[in-house]
């Protein structure tokens, strides 16, 4: 799939600036705007930005979740590591979605100091520095910025024990500033004083125009097969299912459900995959890329803006849904849909009414392998599904418990 992805190692300013006010100041000439977040470090950054004028012409919002709680809150999940390449990508898309909400408030107030349509990106930083205490691990930190156009992740492992904390703080503050200068187009470097062995790792996603169109909300439906692609109303071929799935990883569970479900709905089942989430932020250009590559090219795989099946049910009408037991069962309780029976049943009726149905897959739980036939769910819901039984698929392995083996 030709998605443009970058890898360069950067080891010195384009630029030399050494006067600090002066480089923030270009900064601040500048039309992009930012929502910036730091954890473990960093945050020294904010202070340099809001201290010269003019702050409010790049700055949207600096925030610094700190503690454990404070992050999974800022996220709206618990990250499976707290410093990492990944964690830093999803401070930086859920700084990027706050931004576009944010920006697009500001020309209500009567003195809004920029345009509504000024350039705006969310940039994360998650560290391991210095400590009180011995640390048996690397001094390490990663930042992340995002863009409608692109992500990228920058890596650093700093030499352990070289620097104080308060040394290895100004360093990743300026260091986000320059991912700052280069997110607004300006070739000056603040100096980092890198030492011999110390190197930035940078990976950048360029995104195709289409994904840019899914992370805005512009469009809500593309399809890829191999490094074919296209729109919603120029699908690649008619099918009889839809398999959602979050495919992280995609294993070979996966693969046995969708040879079954082909076989028992007699027709094509494409696969499809919801960048966005109810209360997690959207995934970013680097992780669309790399969920897609675990596809061979036989596959058509949907990326859509649709994360509920009420959602799925408008782009897809008269589909039937490969789900799983665990799924089904979620779509029939009260609590995802603010806790109001009324609400969830009008949600099935939605989706009855668009001529969609459910095939039903096994779950291994903790005490049984459950089917269809053995969960409570609502009689309107319940009409809609067919059960697969346990002797045409049966398969307990779970990308939740593969990620925690990898990590």
């Amino acid at each position: 799939m030709p998605v443009l992805l970058l890898t360069r190692k950067v080891q010195a300013a384009k630029t030399a600036c050494m006067d600090l006010e002066p480089f923030i100041r270009r900064l601040h000439d500048t039309p992009h705007r930012f929502v910036l977040a730091a954890t473990g470090g960093g945050s020294a950054a904010f202070s340099h930005l809001l201290t010269v004028p003019g702050a409010s012409r790049t700055v949207l919002e600096a925030t610094v979740p700190y503690a454990s709680a404070a992050l999974v809150e800022w996220l709206g999940a618990r990250p499976e590591s707290f410093c990492s390449l990944r964690t830093a990508r999803l401070m930086a898309m859920a700084g990027y979605r706050r931004g576009l909400r944010l920006a697009e408030a500001e020309p209500l107030l009567a003195d809004a100091p920029v345009a509504a349509d000024s350039p705006v990106a969310g940039v994360g930083c998650t560290c391991s520095l210095a400590s009180d205490r011995k640390k048996r691990g690397p001094h390490r930190a990663h930042l992340a910025v995002q863009t409608a156009q692109f992500t990228e992740t920058q890596s650093l492992d700093l030499v352990k024990d070289q620097r104080t904390r308060k040394a290895e703080e100004e360093l990743v503050a300026r260091w986000m500033l320059n991912v700052v200068a280069e997110v607004s187009g300006i070739e000056e470097r603040l100096e980092l004083g890198l030492l011999p062995g110390e190197r930035i790792e940078v990976v950048r996603t360029n995104a195709r125009p289409a994904w840019q169109g899914l992370l805005s909300g512009a469009v809500s439906a593309v399809w890829h097969r191999g490094t074919e692609s296209g729109p919603l109303d120029a699908r690649p071929r008619a099918m009889r299912g839809l398999f959602p799935g979050a495919f992280n990883p995609r294993h070979e569970g996966h693969d046995g459900m969708h040879e079954v479900a082909e076989r028992l709905l007699a027709g094509p089942v494409d696969c499809e995959l919801s960048v966005t989430n109810v209360d997690k932020p959207s995934l970013d250009f680097t992780e669309m890329a790399a969920r897609l590559a675990l596809f061979s090219a036989d596959h058509v795989v949907w990326l859509t803006r649709a994360p509920t099946f009420v959602e799925k049910s408008r782009l897809f009408p008269g589909v039937t849904f490969v789900v799983g037991a665990d799924t089904i069962t979620r779509i029939g309780e009260p609590r995802y849909y603010g806790g109001d029976p009324a609400a969830r049943d009008r949600a099935i009726a939605e989706i009855a009414g668009a001529g969609c149905r459910f095939l039903v897959f096994g779950r291994q739980t903790e005490q049984r392998f459950e089917t269809l036939d053995a969960l409570v769910l609502p009689a309107a819901l319940r009409s809609l599904c067919t059960g697969v039984a346990e002797a045409d698929f049966r398969e307990d392995i779970s990308s939740t418990e593969l990620r925690r083996r990898d990590a």
